[in-house]
């Protein structure tokens, strides 16, 4: 489904990235794990279409998305949930959604599109008259994944939606990305909970200081010792 070859990027003379290779297969959850500053975020942005790459190139379904806007590429099916959310805090949770459909196609099934993300996040649903700014963290997130799906995505990436959250809205949180995923969506995760995220994940890439290290079953990068000793903090 997505394929980014040799990918080098960064901000202006920084560079952030070096020869990024991966792939992610229709129907899988895939986790992107490293320290801060690795370059993950980076690596969503590349994808998404908000940072633009020195070399290599990025494909959906084998077609090239070199020249594509970002909004063009969220009407094509990507569509990134960035860290922290970035709700809009003075609108109404149910307007917050309607702008996730801004693409012509998503705008003909919004109605639809509405639904199912109620059928998801139920919170959102009873919460759907209230100013965003007054909703809890935990809800914020959901409020952020839930617009994202409204533009109908095959792919989500999601930029470490545990970020901030106690334990047990961390849990929750998890367990909707596992049902969103279970309901035909495509998901590459980017977490700083690593053990959670190789739980969760069919596969999964290490990357360090902008280049990939390691690759593999999330179970199998479990037991590598230099994995546990460097993200799990085991010895």
């Amino acid at each position: 489904m997505l394929t980014v070859e040799e990918i080098d990027a960064g901000y202006k003379d920084l560079q952030a990235l070096w020869g990024i290779s991966l792939a992610v297969n229709e129907g899988e959850i895939v986790a992107l794990v490293g320290p801060n500053g690795a370059g993950k975020t980076t690596t969503l942005r590349v994808i998404s279409g908000l940072l633009k790459p020195s070399a290599g190139c990025v494909l959906l379904r084998g077609r090239s998305l070199a020249k594509e806007p970002a909004h063009r590429i969220v009407e094509l099916g990507i569509s990134q949930v960035p860290e922290g959310g970035r709700i809009f805090t003075g609108l109404t949770v149910l307007e917050n959604l309607e702008l996730g459909a801004f693409g012509s196609n998503a705008r003909k099934v919004k109605d639809q599109s509405l639904q199912w993300v109620f059928g998801i996040f139920s919170r959102l649903e009873e919460r759907q008259r209230q100013r965003a700014g007054t909703l809890s963290g935990g809800e914020r997130q959901m409020l952020a994944i839930g617009r994202a799906l409204m533009s109908k995505p095959g792919l989500l990436l999601l930029d470490e939606p545990s970020f901030g959250l106690a334990p047990l809205l961390v849990e929750q949180i998890f367990q909707m990305i596992t049902e969103i995923n279970r309901q035909g969506v495509t998901i590459l995760l980017v977490e700083q909970n690593v053990r959670a995220a190789l739980e969760l994940t069919q596969r999964a890439y290490v990357i360090e200081n902008g280049r990939i290290v390691g690759q593999g079953s999330g179970e199998a990068l479990l037991s590598f010792e230099s994995v546990r000793s460097a993200y799990l903090g085991s010895s």
